[in-house]
């Protein structure tokens, strides 16, 4: 039930905006009664949404890890996690569709509502994946930049800088952001 409320609620996005929708159409949506959507949201459509934010980053971050999974070096490592990063959130339709008819309402959830917790989610997936090549405190540090680069240049993209190209982010990762770990990086550890 659960899975087809968020479906639900995910058309209902699609087609009004998040800010238009209400419980009303998500259960119209989903064929279930208000009653039934309080029952496993008891919260409602704060709660609903929250999970459905949940769900989405979630299964975005299962498919970066799968991105960055062979990656044997540092350098392989951030510019997977960018690359991968960036084309995940291109080829994402909901996004795609929201950004092109609500964008403020994704500039809110991916910045000044949603940027915070979406660090944090990146930073505790990929900063113990980070400690293969530096120590703690720097992978979570470059996993929180990596995060907080993709969104804000997914948000606002740049005519220098294409994050979806390998060759320029491989050099601009060798230019600017391995020099700044070089001094950090763990004995032993391969950069």
């Amino acid at each position: 039930m659960e899975t087809r409320l968020l479906d639900a609620a995910r058309q209902c996005c699609d087609r009004w905006g998040i800010s238009k929708v209400t419980v009303d159409d998500i259960a119209a949506q989903a064929g279930v009664s208000r009653a039934t959507l309080y029952r496993v949201f008891p919260g409602g459509r704060d709660v609903l949404f929250a999970a459905l934010r949940a769900r989405d980053v979630g299964v975005f971050l299962a498919g970066l890890d799968d991105d960055v999974r062979g990656a044997t070096s540092l350098e392989d490592f951030v510019v997977g996690m960018l690359v991968g990063a960036t084309r995940r959130l291109r080829a994402d339709a909901h996004l795609q569709l929201m950004l092109a008819s609500h964008p403020g309402e994704v500039a809110r959830e991916l910045g000044i509502d949603g940027l915070a917790n979406i660090v944090d989610q990146v930073a505790t997936v990929f900063g113990p994946r980070l400690r293969r090549f530096l120590d703690a405190e720097a992978a979570v540090d470059l996993a929180e930049w990596v995060s907080r680069m993709v969104l804000s240049f997914y948000l606002a993209p740049s005519a220098r800088l294409d994050l979806a190209d390998v060759d320029q982010v491989r050099a601009f990762v060798a230019r600017f952001i391995l020099p700044g770990f070089s001094g950090i990086v763990g004995p032993g550890r391969a950069q």
